[in-house]
């Protein structure tokens, strides 16, 4: 069954992506079943072929199938063999596949200056007030139903805290779990991780990475609980996890009292045509701890994060870490609510994603 809703605001092309990726992962197609072609899916579905095609391009590069020439489309993903085989450790990270500078990225500041002008207007001294500690309501629900309609994660405002960039957050991440713990993060990997933890005082354990994310035998081996992993497009590897990666961390995580962490850096940037699957949003088990910044996205000098909290893990934060002060002033998370409530963000998002994917396209990279 491939159910399109023509009245979705979701495209047909992901609509069908989502329903087969749900069948494969169901073990209706299993490992290394043929999918239909473009055209019997187009004809099922009540799509055009390119719209089948697209759907069908898309699990390949997620990693679900493979395309083989003059035979078909594959399914590749087993969810009880989850695990990347790929080449050994890195000795040294390659060069990235796409490059992660993304020089030119930054929010245009006549449109950021236009919203500062506004927030000065509509709330006065408003901006001198003292944050809330999680966060200001207007940020924190202006974040929750940006997640919803842009990245498919769906959370309460409460599940969010806002926090002075990611460094901030690793550091309130610490005081929630716990330094008894032993944490775990990528090798190689961006340097602030390991220097935060070990700051902090806990035991930290680097796991060498492949070309598909951490190795296998390596995850398997840990004696970490807690795992700070970048899914997308990992610093300064450029290493992007696939499916069965990502399935295998959550997997890796679903053991008792264990905890992923994931560092969700410059996904929003990313050049497929659909939003980057995110651990959060694929977890049911409600331990996953998603971290961003607004660094990126807007500009370095904006030392703005968030975190999202799973539900059951929000009543430990209130009591270990609660107490903290936001650091991010509200006259800067008044800005950033009103460039999200404006559509002024995902304007900017899609204008670098257009230009990112005509460079691709360009350099004959895509």
């Amino acid at each position: 069954m491939l159910p399109i809703k023509k009245e979705s605001r979701q495209p047909a092309y992901l609509q069908l992506y989502e329903s087969l990726k749900k069948n494969i992962l169901d073990g209706i197609y299993p490992s290394g079943a043929r999918l239909p072609s473009k055209r019997v899916l187009a004809d099922e579905a009540g799509v055009s072929v390119i719209t089948a095609q697209h759907a069908l391009d898309l699990l390949c590069q997620e990693g679900y199938a493979v395309s083989r020439e003059r035979s078909g489309i594959y399914v590749t993903f087993s969810r009880d063999s989850a695990q990347y085989t790929g080449p050994g450790s890195m000795s040294a990270p390659p060069p990235p596949a796409v490059r992660t500078d993304l020089p030119d990225a930054h929010f245009p500041i006549s449109v950021l200056a236009r919203h500062m002008r506004k927030v000065l207007a509509d709330y006065d001294v408003r901006i001198l007030e003292k944050a809330p500690n999680g966060g200001c309501p207007e940020l924190r629900e202006a974040l929750a139903a940006y997640l919803i309609r842009s990245r498919q994660i769906s959370v309460k405002p409460e599940q969010i805290i806002i926090g002075a960039g990611s460094e901030y957050l690793y550091g309130l991440i610490v005081t929630l779990l716990g330094r008894e713990r032993v944490y775990a993060a990528e090798d190689p990997s961006y340097e602030k991780i390991a220097l935060v933890y070990q700051a902090n005082g806990v035991q930290l354990e680097l796991l060498p990475m492949n070309s598909g994310g951490i190795e296998s035998t390596a995850l398997d081996a840990t004696a970490a609980s807690v795992l700070h992993v970048t899914p997308y497009r990992s610093f300064p590897s450029g290493v992007t996890a696939d499916a069965r990666k990502r399935h295998e961390y959550l997997a890796w995580a679903s053991r008792p009292d264990r905890v992923l962490i994931e560092d969700d850096y410059s996904s929003e940037f990313s050049v497929s045509g659909k939003p980057e699957d995110t651990l959060f949003a694929m977890s049911g088990a409600g331990n996953v701890i998603y971290v961003n910044t607004f660094s990126l996205t807007i500009a370095p000098a904006l030392r703005a994060g968030y975190m999202l909290l799973p539900e059951q893990l929000l009543e430990k934060y209130t009591a270990r870490a609660g107490f903290y002060a936001c650091a991010v002033p509200v006259f800067e998370q008044l800005v950033l609510a009103s460039l999200l409530n404006s559509g002024d963000f995902e304007r900017h998002i899609r204008r670098v994603r257009r230009r990112l994917r005509s460079e691709l396209e360009g350099s004959g990279q895509e």
